[in-house]
């Protein structure tokens, strides 16, 4: 039996806006794996259809890293989720990348090798640089 009253943590669930139809099976791994999504696609829709400024969505979005246990990436990084990742590093949060998939079985765990950029953002960034400072987060992290 589940304990209702355990804390479990919570997970900021970045994740591309191709990957839109995705929320609700990404919120439904994140709890399948005993941790609460924070689901921005889930929480606001995409961008609250622009009935306010994407800035204060943006800004919300960041909010719900900061009070996140952990950052994971479904899929394809993009310009946002790049962002994201970002900020969770500043913040020292731990970061996971996912597969994207249309089942629950197809989202596997993938290494930063594995990881793919949606061509927007490898037009603003340089990828090789930000794969480098990803391993060596990532090293940081496992060694502390």
């Amino acid at each position: 039996m589940i304990d209702t009253q355990e804390k479990i943590k919570s997970v900021y669930t970045a994740h591309s806006k191709h990957y839109f139809y995705a929320r609700k099976m990404i919120s439904a791994y994140t709890l399948e794996k005993n941790y609460l999504p924070l689901n921005p696609f889930t929480n606001w829709d995409y961008f609250m259809n622009d009935m306010v400024d994407r800035n204060l969505t943006i800004r919300a979005n960041n909010n719900l890293i900061y009070l996140s246990d952990e950052l994971w990436n479904f899929g394809v990084v993009s310009n946002g989720c790049y962002h994201e990742i970002k900020l969770a590093m500043k913040l020292n949060k731990n970061i996971r990348f996912l597969s994207i998939g249309k089942k629950l079985e197809d989202i596997t765990e993938i290494n930063i090798e594995q990881i793919t950029f949606e061509d927007e953002l490898k037009k603003e960034c340089d990828i090789n640089s930000f794969i480098s400072e990803l391993k060596e987060y990532q090293k940081r992290k496992i060694n502390k």
